[in-house]
């Protein structure tokens, strides 16, 4: 008389276990990698929309021989003064994060960045 032995099947707990575990470490690890591109991507959108106002800026001194003074701000380059042609199409937009861009000038020089997205000056995360 022969013994069998009956086969295993299917998959025993550790087994799925050990799976539902390695699935949550690479999709912890695709989020993480996910959120950080979002994040380099908003900060490069906001490097080119600064780089945009710095061009519409200097045509702006072009024009006027003087940057807008901080009380103007940006919106001087959709309505500049004297009925000059508008130097942006529309209304300045919000930084990527949802804040105005911040400008000040004196009329020789000017300074212009993005808050960034802790949304506070004068911290690391700011872009400009």
């Amino acid at each position: 008389m022969s013994r069998r032995r009956s086969r295993r099947t299917g998959f025993t707990l550790l087994e799925v276990l050990l799976v539902l575990v390695i699935l949550v470490i690479l999709g912890s690890m695709a989020t993480v990698f996910i959120r950080g591109a979002g994040q380099r991507a908003r900060r490069r959108a906001a490097e080119a929309q600064i780089s945009a106002f710095d061009n519409a800026l200097k045509m702006y001194e072009i024009d006027f021989q003087r940057y807008p003074d901080s009380s103007e701000g940006l919106n001087a380059l959709r309505f500049p003064p004297q009925g000059g042609a508008p130097y942006l199409d529309k209304d300045p937009p919000l930084d990527p994060w949802g804040s105005p861009y911040q400008y000040t000038s004196d009329g020789d020089s000017f300074r212009i960045w993005s808050l960034g997205p802790d949304g506070n000056p004068d911290t690391g995360d700011d872009v400009g």
